[in-house]
């Protein structure tokens, strides 16, 4: 998938599991030059319920975080970068330190984490990257102290509960074998709907571009069936809490945001006629949105639909 879709998913994704821990920033910028962080992350509330169910995810989060994900294995040049973004954004704090006067901690300084699907043995070695299995497990490399650098290597991690919500960002079958257990936890699962959302909205943009590579196609494929089941449900929903509930019914509210994120701001007009459908024509719209190439397919299936 291209850098800016997975991106978009990738900060949308961490924002949603790490905002019930504390401050979350995407795409924000540092001021030597314009170089953007990722995803900044100050811990500020300690949800203990949200920090067992993240496992590792929750353990980066015990202390500030610049967390920098990648959809293809990263390289020195990447590594580089990211490493400059953290030096930064430290000058940037000391200085704000000084002008209050007042001392920066070291238990302050944020830590780095790159996310890579794969990383080769070399690369690891010349950054003097050691694994450290005693506090994080395998798949986990951290650089010298002075660095202040951790880079997880996705598809080495155990396939444990505690590495699923990273393992959601790898690639190929690793992201396949972890949606396929995301889909199995219990509907009361912290987190579990929101992300199911947040794939659903995933896989409607990505079936609307036309420049996807084969592994993206499969991603497509594996995510199909996810995207069609919330639709199914939002409708089930919809028709369990009745009609009256007009406008917030849930099947229509979840194809609003599908069809916003896939097509861009909808025409007031023809949002009006999506929400006046009835309960048992939304299940039918989700499937179509399949097939629509831009908004004016939509709006002529709501032509053929009335």
């Amino acid at each position: 998938m291209t850098r800016f879709v997975y991106d978009q998913f990738a900060k949308q994704y961490l924002q949603e599991l790490l905002s019930p821990l504390g401050l979350v920033k995407t795409s924000r910028d540092i001021a030597a030059e314009v170089r953007e962080i990722d995803v900044l992350f100050v811990p500020q509330n300690h949800n203990e319920s949200a920090i067992k169910t993240l496992g590792l995810l929750g353990k980066i989060a015990a202390n500030s975080a610049i967390i920098e994900p990648f959809r293809n294995p990263v390289n020195t040049d990447d590594i580089c970068s990211c490493i400059g973004k953290l030096f930064d954004f430290h000058a940037e704090c000391n200085r704000l330190a000084n002008r209050e006067d007042k001392p920066l901690l070291p238990a302050d300084r944020t830590r780095l984490w790159i996310l890579s699907p794969t990383l080769s043995k070399p690369i690891l070695d010349s950054f003097g990257a050691n694994l450290e299995l005693e506090s994080f497990g395998e798949g986990v490399y951290c650089l010298p102290p002075a660095f202040r650098t951790a880079i997880v290597v996705i598809h080495q991690l155990r396939r444990t509960p505690e590495t699923l919500w990273l393992r959601l960002l790898g690639k190929g079958s690793v992201q396949k074998g972890a949606i396929a257990e995301l889909k199995s936890l219990p509907d009361t699962m912290l987190f579990k709907d929101s992300i199911l959302e947040l794939l659903s909205s995933l896989f409607a943009i990505l079936d609307a571009r036309q420049d996807l590579d084969s592994e993206d196609r499969e991603l497509i494929m594996e995510l199909s069936p996810l995207y069609l089941e919330r639709i199914q449900d939002a409708t089930k929903q919809g028709i369990e809490r009745g009609i009256e509930r007009g406008i917030e019914r849930e099947a229509v509210s979840f194809i609003m945001r599908l069809l916003n994120r896939r097509f861009g701001s909808i025409a007031p007009d023809v949002e009006e006629r999506v929400r006046g459908l009835p309960v048992d024509r939304i299940e039918d719209l989700g499937e179509a949105l399949l097939d629509f190439q831009n908004a004016a397919d939509l709006t002529s299936w709501l032509e053929n639909a009335n």
